[in-house]
């Protein structure tokens, strides 16, 4: 009898399980690849720094152009007894036009400056499509992890309640050495199977709030109005596959050997610190515009002066002055001086600022190297030993039990197991999966498609 109602009990186990996986086809299901297509498609920052670029862009058109030129008008020496304008030989009206250049290549340079730092949004733009495809596909990870713990225990629990319903019968029945304190455990274990249940709900529906942060639709056509989110609910869960993520550079393929000089050579050439190198070369050319500073800024001048005829009638003649005007830079030590230290001091700010990021990802890279050849490890002690044990003890256990030769409890705790290596191995497989994601940020300039939809986990191309 007890033997009957275990095998019930497993068979309605795989068909909870196969009811869950046919159930994934009527939801709304987004895949990983989706959600980071969809992502970095509706990422306001990205718009956000493409009108900033233009905008650098127009700024460096405008600046290699001269100051506008400057007219004057006015009426000079009107002789306040009478304020007639033919009364006085030196009462003149006056147009002056005066016209100021700049100061040695300052315009020039400024121009450069401007189109150089323009440059630096294409890599900004880039760096922040990686961080979204590592965030998304991590939140993404999260809510798989949670979801597919759920359908584990959700398995598991329609098992112990058949093992329940086996136990109190056997009992009510005086069959087989069942106590009373079995009927007690395999209800305890169901309520622990609850907890665990709303635990797991829990991670998913957070996972998924967060992840919805990034999958609202946005129009670039619409970004003056706004935003409606009532419009766009997104009810979704992640599709039951693990996806393949493969490591997209060449330099770590053999995760045990690695020249810490050849990886920062590696690492230069991300887009967040070519971004850096950008704004280095931006203080540069700050060091060029500051020693602009020394020559003296010129200027022209031209006025026109316009006399009245005298009383008796006789012409007088107009008079056209023009002159030129330069400032002398003499008291350079306060100012001139400063301005370039202060630029060159910038510039080497820079140079250490670039220095730390790279420091800061060679680390980064490194701890989740060793984090990952830990997690191969226990994934070949789980795949080769742990799940094919606790299963083989799961079911000794449960002939025993079934023979009269074996102790409920130990049945439980058999069973237990079994879940609990289950979920373990599927937790370090998931986060296999996000330190290859965080990996293939430091690298994302060789980005490829890494994110495939398929079964099983792929840590590099053709490997197991």
């Amino acid at each position: 009898m007890n033997r009957i109602y275990f095998s019930l009990s497993i068979l309605m186990g795989f068909l909870l399980i196969t009811h869950s996986a046919l159930a994934e086809q009527t939801r709304n299901v987004i895949s990983l690849e989706q959600a980071i297509s969809r992502a970095q498609q509706n990422d306001p920052w990205l718009h956000g720094s493409q009108l900033n670029q233009k905008a650098t862009e127009y700024r460096s058109d405008a600046a290699n152009t001269w100051a506008n030129p400057k007219v004057s008008l006015s009426m000079m020496n009107l002789p306040t007894n009478s304020w007639a304008f033919n009364q006085e030989a030196m009462t003149q009206f006056n147009i002056g036009v005066a016209q100021m250049f700049p100061r040695g290549d300052s315009l020039a340079i400024r121009e450069a400056q401007l189109n150089i730092q323009a440059s630096q949004f294409s890599f900004l733009r880039e760096d922040r499509k990686a961080k979204l495809e590592t965030l998304v596909s991590e939140l993404w990870l999260d809510a798989y992890l949670a979801q597919r713990t759920i359908a584990l225990i959700e398995s598991d629990r329609a098992l112990f309640e058949q093992m329940s319903e086996v136990a109190r019968a056997n009992y009510a029945s005086t069959v087989g050495n069942t106590r009373q304190q079995d009927v007690i455990r395999a209800d305890l274990e169901i309520i622990q199977l609850e907890d665990r249940l709303m635990v797991q709900q829990q991670a998913l529906e957070s996972a998924v709030a967060q992840l919805n942060e990034f999958l609202h639709v946005y129009s670039r056509n619409q970004s003056g109005e706004a935003f409606n989110f009532d419009s766009q609910p997104l009810a979704f869960s992640v599709s039951n596959t693990l996806p393949k993520i493969a490591l997209n550079s060449q330099e770590i393929t053999n995760m045990t050997t690695y020249k810490r000089s050849r990886m920062a050579r590696v690492l230069s050439q991300h887009p967040a610190v070519r971004a850096l190198e950008v704004k280095r070369k931006v203080s540069e050319k700050a060091i060029d515009l500051a020693k602009q500073q020394y020559k003296p800024q010129w200027g022209v001048n031209a006025n026109y002066g316009y006399r009245d005829d005298m009383p008796s009638g006789q012409s007088r003649a107009d008079f056209f002055s023009v002159g030129v005007s330069f400032d002398v830079p003499l008291f350079t030590k306060k100012r001139q001086d400063k301005e370039v230290a202060a630029s060159v001091a910038d510039a080497e700010a820079v140079k250490t600022e670039k220095l730390l990021l790279t420091k800061k990802m060679l680390s980064a890279v490194e701890k989740e190297i060793k984090q990952l050849n830990r997690l191969r490890e226990r994934q070949a002690i789980y795949e080769q030993q742990l799940l094919i044990q606790t299963h083989e003890q799961a079911e000794a256990s449960l002939t025993a039990y079934t023979n009269d030769d074996g102790d409920f409890a130990e049945v439980v705790r058999a069973r237990i197991a079994v879940l609990n290596a289950r979920i373990a191995s599927l937790q370090i497989n998931v986060e296999a999966l996000k330190t290859v994601s965080r990996i293939n940020y430091f690298f994302s300039d060789s980005h490829n498609n890494t994110y495939q939809s398929d079964q099983g986990l792929t840590l590099q191309e053709g490997e197991k």
